[in-house]
């Protein structure tokens, strides 16, 4: 296990470092990392000595992921440059230590902790009794407690709208910096991180978006193994380009960058998630024609709020990221703003609407089908 205590303090000055790790750098060597506990403040105005102590703990693909867990510290983060907040950060990429890690992080009695993903839910249900003067704030499920804000982010609408992506320009003839596409084929792929309920409804809802468009489109699916090794996700990618793909969405949080070097290399594209990935990875902005984006932010950065201003209960329970209250949506990849066909904005368009109006029969929920 590699450790490291990092981050910023309010002055900017980074914290005490015990370990240092160029965590890019083993991602990028396909190094296996089981658990990765990364501990890190990053303060509004006053780090440690801030009025309100928040914390988030990881997902199992860890910070730095330009995905998941980035987005939803960016919403602490921002919360921080308007408050007097202290934000702790706790990666963990082994989820059979989240029990601990929550229970850990509860005992300084901060005044939220930020759970990424759906792997925490278990865990929580016992540590929302054990620790009931705490704000737990829960991404990707819900707990029934009065201290948990249960966050559902519509994943079967964000995954359904990056098929209609694909799905519309794989039938258009898009050249660019040397990848293509071959709309007489019209062939996508899909490739997600681990096997799991939750990346298994992202992958039918990628696929009832494609078939919304043209139910003759083939789409080629499969799975790296890993949230944070892309070098599986990469393997997947290859093949499916070799098989005909010349579009590949990725579900594999940091892993995913697997796909996008997948697509430069082989002259195709491929699209990100979660958010504007042409801007997070701009090394391949050639090759990702856009992102099925989730505003997750918007909601750390709600919450987040709804603790500094006492009202708990404005957050309290379930909630929702979706489609119609905009923080589901699609972006054109930068590099491509300009010169996608106007089919894509059509379809996007009216497949949103479609979603709103209540006219998708998904086959999956936005957690597992």
């Amino acid at each position: 296990m590699f450790s490291r205590t990092g981050g910023r303090d309010g002055s900017g000055e980074s914290c005490d470092t015990t370990v240092p790790v160029d965590r890019r750098t083993v991602l990028r060597s396909g190094a296996v990392v089981g658990g990765m506990a990364l501990a890190g403040c990053i303060g509004g105005n006053g780090g440690s000595d801030a009025e309100y102590q928040m914390t988030i703990i990881s997902s199992p693909a860890g910070f730095d992921d330009q995905a998941f867990n980035d987005n939803a510290l960016e919403g602490l983060e921002e919360a921080a440059d308007e408050w007097d907040i202290s934000v702790n950060t706790i990666e963990e990429t082994n989820q059979g230590e989240y029990g601990q890690r929550q229970a850990d992080a509860a005992e300084s009695e901060p005044d939220l902790i930020v759970l990424v993903a759906d792997q925490h839910t278990e865990p929580l249900q016992e540590n929302a009794q054990e620790y009931p003067d705490v704000n737990w704030m829960l991404i990707n499920n819900v707990v029934e407690a009065e201290n948990v804000s249960g966050w559902i982010e519509m994943n079967n609408e964000m995954s359904f709208l990056a098929g209609v992506g694909a799905g519309t320009l794989t039938q258009e003839e898009i050249e660019h910096e040397g990848s293509s596409t071959n709309p007489d084929e019209s062939v996508v792929g899909f490739v997600g991180g681990e096997e799991i309920p939750l990346i298994e409804a992202f992958q039918v809802s990628y696929e009832q978006g494609v078939h919304w468009v043209d139910d003759s489109i083939e789409v080629l699916t499969g799975y790296g193994g890993s949230f944070n090794d892309p070098s599986g996700v990469n393997d997947q990618a290859v093949s499916q380009i070799e098989s005909g793909a010349d579009i590949v969405w990725h579900a594999a949080s940091a892993a995913g960058e697997g796909a996008f070097q997948a697509a430069e290399e082989n002259g195709r594209f491929a699209l990100g998630v979660d958010s504007d990935q042409s801007v997070a990875f701009d090394s391949y902005q050639d090759v990702i024609l856009g992102s099925a984006i989730k505003a997750l932010n918007e909601a750390t950065y709600t919450v987040a709020e709804a603790v500094v201003n006492d009202n708990w209960e404005s957050v309290q329970g379930e909630q929702n990221l979706s489609t119609e209250g905009g923080q589901i949506d699609w972006v054109t990849g930068q590099a491509f703003e300009d010169s996608l066909p106007d089919s894509l904005n059509q379809n996007i368009e009216d497949a949103k609407q479609a979603i709103i109006d209540g006219e998708i029969d998904f086959e999956c929920g936005p957690t597992g089908c």
